[in-house]
């Protein structure tokens, strides 16, 4: 038996709404920021992803304006650093409501890293890390209105990234290990890899 139901009253009869669980694995967003009086924020955000990649463009959704979104946007810059297996439990540490003012780096036992460009820090254990700048943010609109997230995006103006993951000169993504989100409290690590080249074209060229 299939389950349907419409999303104007999501009444799906389950004890809890399954709709972050259908879309996923979600890449992490790991978000760093230096707000306009200095002080440090690092969150994870699972509404994240690449949007494009010339230019290389990545996306954050905040649930209302929490501080890393208000502070990206207020500084016009963030870092997005890669969460890693082995990074999960600190990761988790940073999602906590700390106040204001109170840096997750030092909650979760992490170190600040300079970025080139942008002020903000990043998270000096991770393998990898987008410096960004704040091209855009908005409410995304609904058919009724506008949603109460704020989407901010980043145009990627500088990448960290260190050799032990790479492989060949790939990045190996058993030696990275990302780490997703799922849905309910489920995470996922991306250690099954496994490769298809895409269809051709009638002509033999790549599609």
């Amino acid at each position: 038996m299939t389950l349907f139901w419409t999303t104007d009253t999501n009444d799906h009869g389950l004890p809890h709404d399954p709709f972050k669980a259908i879309v996923s694995p979600r890449p992490i967003g790991w978000i760093s920021t230096r707000a306009a009086d200095g002080s440090v924020n690092l969150a994870p955000y699972s509404f994240f992803n690449a949007i494009s990649d010339n230019p290389k463009l990545v996306m954050f959704s905040s649930a209302g304006m929490k501080d890393a979104a208000s502070a990206a946007i207020e500084a016009g810059e963030f870092v997005c650093n890669l969460a890693t297996k082995d990074l999960a439990r600190a990761l988790n540490k940073t999602s906590a409501p700390a106040p204001r003012g109170v840096s997750e780096f030092q909650i979760a036992g992490l170190t600040e890293a300079e970025c080139r460009i942008v002020k903000a820090p990043r998270v000096a254990e991770s393998p990898a890390a987008l410096e960004c700048v704040v091209t855009d943010h908005f409410h995304p609109k609904s058919r009724t209105g506008r949603s109460g997230n704020v989407a901010v995006i980043g145009e990627v103006v500088g990448i960290h990234l260190d050799e032990r993951v790479l492989k060949d000169g790939m990045i190996d993504m058993a030696l990275a290990a990302p780490l997703s989100r799922l849905g309910y409290l489920d995470y996922a690590v991306a250690d099954d890899v496994f490769q298809m080249h895409r269809p051709r074209k009638p002509d033999g060229s790549d599609v």
